[in-house]
């Protein structure tokens, strides 16, 4: 079975021929629970999220600030797997028909199998993965699997990439580039920033995949703001965040999907 990317690709540039950017969330799979994170998934696509980011709970998220380090701590106590991780992104996918991607650090794929993880991905209907930290000079195994599979290779780009640096990237990915609004951590911030403006103009001079921004957004102005600029607008921590202050499974579900809400008209606000 072939992966999504190809749904990921018409729901961004629906989204572009839409006049706006697109909203792509971040939740962590196992988190409260499995079935929760995938309850929670369904909560923000009916708020209006285009794209969902499922996380593979890693016990060193060099790339995650404390809010999700806690998400992915409580998933990791509760016994989350890869399997999973594959079992959210089938049921994400299948309730919501919005492309699911994975985003992973390179260690658990490592030693779980590359042909493995790309075809178990496929096979759940996943449209691809984001891989924050490896090196594209390294990447070669993983794109062979990841494009017999159909599925989207996103490499990460930061406001410290030189220019050089940013076409190798770009041009060994698919689907979108990920575009970290600043040096850090995720998490959510007063400001995004100039930086992030900046740093897409960049990307995109070297690139015609869309170019979306992560790494601070949490309410409908920042959103608003990113999206005049970039092809989509990247949450996570905002989202977990709600879940984690919510009294209860049922008050996080409906918190993310009024949050979804707010972010997707921001998107629109452009």
């Amino acid at each position: 079975m072939s992966g999504n990317i190809e749904l990921l690709n018409t729901t961004l540039a629906a989204a572009k021929a839409a006049d706006r950017a697109a909203l792509i969330a971040y939740l962590p799979a196992g988190f409260p629970t499995v079935d929760g994170g995938v309850g929670a998934v369904k909560a923000v696509v009916a708020g209006g999220a285009d794209v969902v980011e499922v996380g593979l709970p890693h016990s060193d998220p060099v790339l995650d600030g404390p809010v999700i380090q806690t998400a992915d701590d409580i998933a990791l106590r509760g016994g989350v797997r890869i399997a999973d991780v594959m079992r959210t992104v089938r049921e994400a996918y299948e309730a919501t028909g919005v492309p699911i991607l994975v985003m992973t650090y390179w260690n658990p794929i490592d030693r779980y199998g590359v042909e493995r993880f790309t075809a178990e991905l496929a096979e759940a209907g996943g449209a691809g993965c984001i891989l924050p930290d490896l090196p594209v000079q390294e990447s070669a195994l993983w794109r062979e699997h990841a494009d017999k599979h159909g599925l989207a290779t996103v490499f990460v780009v930061a406001p410290s990439s030189e220019d050089a640096r940013l076409a190798t990237i770009t041009a060994a990915g698919s689907g979108f580039v990920y575009a970290a609004s600043l040096m850090g951590v995720t998490g959510t911030r007063a400001s995004v920033g100039a930086q992030a403006q900046e740093l897409v103009g960049r990307t995109r001079a070297t690139t015609d995949l869309p170019v979306c921004v992560g790494l601070g957004v949490s309410n409908a102005a920042q959103a608003a703001e990113v999206a005049g600029f970039a092809d989509g607008v990247i949450v996570g921590s905002a989202f977990v965040k709600a879940m984690l202050d919510a009294p209860d499974e049922a008050a996080g579900l409906a918190a993310v999907r009024s949050l979804a809400g707010e972010l997707a008209e921001g998107v629109r606000k452009r």
